[in-house]
């Protein structure tokens, strides 16, 4: 469903990633994981569109998206590609129920059907209730659900995640991580997500390590733990 191939990327004279190839499958949900500057975030970015290789190619449901002009390539990230940060990025001035539906806008999507989407996943989430308060009356796990029913919203292909529970106490941690599974179960959702949390990327299907802008071949990962 994304299959990387010698991804490089470097910024000056500083070489961030070296060389990366790297296949997902859909529904499979990934966790990236190194010590700060080992190039996660990076990789994430290129991914997720936001960000052009040097070198190499990305494909996300078979289209390489380094080919992509800049229109074509906001919609594609648009259509298929879901976003959650660390501090969740909600509009204040918006309600969680018009937080959720933006990207629907964006898309072209009716009024109509895109409040429907949008209702349908606060209800998956819980949130039925709190589909009219603002950010500033959510609490940080509702913030966080909020943003990852934002990121649903245009059912897309693959959901990036950059530290998504790391402003988050224990027990939203907890329930946030069960959701990601449970939106895996439910819609087949595909998930990579970049995390210094080590009990998230101790149950995700596959744990990839990286360091110094390359991936650690799983049985020298082995060895270091």
């Amino acid at each position: 469903m994304i299959e990387i191939k010698g991804i490089k990327k470097s910024f000056g004279s500083l070489e961030v990633l070296k060389g990366i190839d790297l296949t997902i499958q859909k529904g499979e949900i990934v966790s990236i994981v190194g010590p700060s500057g080992a190039g996660k975030t990076t990789l994430l970015q290129i991914i997720g569109t936001l960000d052009k290789p040097d070198a190499g190619t990305v494909h996300i449901d078979s289209v390489d998206v380094t080919t992509l002009s800049q229109k074509k390539l906001s919609d594609f990230r648009n259509r298929h590609i879901g976003f959650v940060f660390q501090f969740h990025q909600l509009l204040p001035e918006f309600t969680a129920l018009e937080n959720i539906m933006i990207p629907a806008y964006i898309a072209g999507t009716s009024n109509k059907a895109a409040r429907q989407r949008a209702e349908e996943l606060l209800q998956f989430m819980n949130l039925s209730d709190r589909a009219n308060h603002k950010p500033n009356e959510l609490s940080g796990g509702e913030k966080q659900r909020v943003a990852v029913a934002r990121a649903l919203v245009n059912n897309p292909a693959v959901i990036l995640a950059d530290e998504p529970s790391g402003s988050l106490d224990t027990k939203n941690k907890e329930e946030l991580h069960q959701l990601f599974f449970d939106l895996r179960d439910q819609f087949g959702q595909t998930f990579v997500i970049v995390t210094h949390d080590e009990h998230l990327a101790g149950i995700t299907d596959r744990t990839i390590q990286m360091r110094d802008g390359l991936l650690v071949p799983s049985e020298d990962a082995a060895e270091s733990d």
